[in-house]
């Protein structure tokens, strides 16, 4: 039996998921979690053979757990799950080390040939995201950008209306290190103001809404 661990917050999808699986031969759910914190404990303990993996958790983003799970289980294949389908969210997720990626909205029998083909030591893509890896247009072919941890609680704090002084009083750090994270963020998003960089980091599920 191959032993399968879900990680979504949406009590639905992991009780859809669950169901799909229990229909397909030589599938064992051995566990379901709701948070990154849960699920590296598990699998600590005992890695399964698949991780079905949300993107958007509340604890921490789907790119840096990818990185995390690799870390304490190589051997884990880990199948993102996502309502994202940008070229560069995808690219990022396999980038760091995701083995296949399915749409949220794939019927069941793409999440089963998904999970026999990772299994079988090759990638996956629902039919969605294969075509958009196809086109590789010019704008999709940028990559996520890494952002520190502090550079996320800025971005974290800016999208909630706050200034640049009052960011600076949450973190209790300068004004100054504040102006400087967020040129850095400008700069490495590509873009001309935080606003965009912040509208940006939500798509790539950096931040929360």
């Amino acid at each position: 039996m191959v032993s399968i661990f879900i990680t979504d917050d949406h009590p639905l999808v992991l009780e859809g998921l669950k169901n799909v699986l229990s229909e397909a031969d030589g599938f064992q759910v051995s566990g379901c979690f709701a948070n990154a914190a849960a699920t590296l404990e598990a699998i600590g303990s005992e890695p399964p053979a698949v991780l079905l993996l949300d993107i958007n958790l509340p604890d921490i983003n789907g790119i840096d757990l990818v990185r995390k799970v690799k870390a304490l289980s190589p051997a884990t294949r880990i199948i993102a799950l996502s309502v994202h389908n940008e070229y560069a969210v995808i690219n990022s997720m396999f980038q760091e080390g995701a083995d296949g990626y399915i749409q949220k909205n794939a019927v069941g029998e793409e999440i089963v040939d998904g999970i026999r083909t990772v299994i079988n030591g090759r990638r996956f893509l629902c039919s969605q995201s294969a075509e958009i890896m196809k086109r590789k247009t010019t704008e999709g072919l940028k990559s996520v950008p890494k952002v520190t941890r502090r550079e996320k609680e800025i971005l974290h704090q800016a999208a909630k209306g706050l200034t640049t002084q009052e960011i600076a009083a949450v973190l209790f750090i300068s004004p100054h290190t504040v102006e400087s994270h967020r040129k850095n963020l400008m700069e490495k998003f590509e873009v001309k103001n935080l606003a965009s960089a912040i509208k940006l980091a939500m798509e790539y599920g950096l931040i929360q809404a």
